[in-house]
């Protein structure tokens, strides 16, 4: 018993385990599927993480962009030094004027799918300007006449605020020799799936040990969802469906009592049981009711009542034949339970049968009117209606007890089948019998199938998840 619990201890912390090594691994995956497009969060807030992530995704600094923030630097530089009019700085306002056109008409921003940043840029310069033209915006922009009518600091604080931090998100971006972006993620990937690869390996060998017969494919496919975990998505451009790894991570929690899916698994369930259980009753239901017209119209429903049919063949499962001891059964309900329970019924029955009878005799009412007669003829008629109940009783108990008797009763059963099978099978009576039962129960496809259509299923499912918690 110790060694067992301990294994079941020791099997759910592996689980738990493993459970959260792939919970760490669909993470970082979510990470390196979302870093590209939040990148330019990470720079603004964590800048650390762009240095460490951005060799890993082939990103590097663009640099024509680098280049022309560089050249903002070295012209804040040189006019702190020498001022806004000495010929060092209109040297570098004419190449900042150049590398301005150059961005515009070159579009650097387009291989990191920035196009939209680039817009952004030049619509912040034409309003800062008032021109319609982005070249003409930066033209101005990068003067010394605009920088020393407006005051250099104040536009270099500008530029600083409003235009390098967009300028800043672009980078450029390595592209492999199949086409495809540099992505070494997979180099970090790969760790993992060496991980779940050995123990996907190491479980199949277990459930093939476990379960006599079963193959080692069939014993592969009974964890199906491992099969996610292992499998190089970032290798395969064609299949980077990497949010699928969601399914055997949800599982793992769920197996190793990290997460309650329990509540989602049932509501998830519901309405496809409900569906399912709907169109399945439906379908039941209609190809009952059409074997049951099929099998009336063959006349198998003679065959069965004669039981004496030579087109095919009748099996018995038990040498009883069912009618016949139906009948036996109730005939001894009726006999020996029923009729003594409503005895006074039938006898007051008969005395009211008897009464009226004579009641419409002159004879007896003249007998009836003659004085010191009195109440002598209902106490005749319930004497008379007692004795001929019992008598008829008594008759019954005896040809029920008596061997004979119930030999002959069940000559009258068996000759009953017999004559009702036989009558049953004459052409204008059988087809007569057909045609009602063929009728009756095409209107019940029509009427009850088609009002259980109608119900609400889902209102069955919470009854029917109520019914199970009461017996709990």
């Amino acid at each position: 018993m110790t060694f067992d619990f301990s294994k079941r201890r020791f099997h759910l912390w592996f689980e738990r385990l493993m459970a959260i090594a792939a919970t760490v691994n669909f993470g970082l995956v979510i990470f390196d599927f979302t870093y590209v497009p939040w990148r330019d969060f990470y720079l603004n807030r964590i800048p650390e993480v762009t240095t460490i992530y951005d060799p890993i995704k082939g990103i590097e600094p663009h640099r024509e962009t680098q280049q022309y923030l560089k050249l903002v630097n070295a012209l804040e530089q040189q006019m702190s030094q020498t001022g806004l009019q000495s010929p060092q700085t209109a040297t570098l306002l004419e190449q900042l004027r150049r590398y301005s056109s150059d961005i515009i008409e070159t579009n650097p921003f387009a291989l990191a799918n920035k196009t939209g940043t680039l817009e952004r840029i030049k619509n912040r310069m034409r309003d800062r300007i008032g021109e319609e033209s982005s070249r003409t915006a930066f033209n101005i922009f990068w003067s010394q006449e605009y920088l020393l009518k407006a005051g250099w600091q104040k536009e270099i604080d500008f530029f600083n605020r409003s235009i390098r931090p967009l300028i800043a998100t672009n980078y450029y971006r390595a592209i492999g020799e199949n086409g495809e972006f540099i992505d070494e993620f997979w180099g970090i990937d790969a760790y993992f799936i060496v991980l779940f690869g050995l123990e996907f390996l190491i479980r199949t060998f277990i459930i093939s040990r476990r379960h006599v017969g079963l193959k080692w494919q069939e014993a592969m496919l009974w964890r199906w969802y491992d099969i996610l975990l292992i499998v190089p998505f970032e290798l395969l451009p064609f299949l980077r469906w990497t949010w699928l790894r969601i399914i055997p991570v949800t599982i793992r929690l769920h197996q190793a009592k990290l997460l309650n899916l329990e509540p989602v698994r049932r509501q998830a369930t519901q309405g496809f049981v409900a569906s399912l259980a709907q169109e399945i009753t439906e379908v039941v239901l209609i190809q009952f009711i059409n074997q049951l017209q099929v099998s009336v119209r063959r006349g198998e429903l003679t065959n069965w009542l004669s039981a004496s049919s030579k087109q095919q063949p009748y099996i018995d499962l038990n040498n009883i034949n069912e009618i016949e001891a139906i009948a036996s059964l109730v005939v001894n309900v009726l006999v020996y339970q029923v009729f003594p329970q409503i005895e006074p019924d039938i006898i007051a029955i008969l005395r009211h049968s008897i009464e009226s009878t004579l009641d419409q005799s002159p004879l007896y009412r003249n007998i009836h009117n003659l004085p010191g007669v009195g109440n002598l003829p209902h106490t005749l008629s319930q004497q008379l209606a007692t004795s001929i109940t019992q008598n008829f009783y008594s008759a019954i108990v005896k040809a029920v007890e008596d061997p004979v008797g119930a030999k002959i009763s069940r000559q009258l059963a068996q000759h009953f089948s017999q004559a009702l099978g036989t009558q049953m099978q004459e052409k204008h009576t059988l087809e007569r019998i057909q045609s009602l039962i063929s009728d009756f129960l095409e209107e019940v496809k029509l009427n009850y199938v088609r009002r259980l259509a109608q119900e609400d299923v889902e209102q069955i499912m919470e009854q029917t998840r109520l019914l199970k918690r009461g017996e709990e």
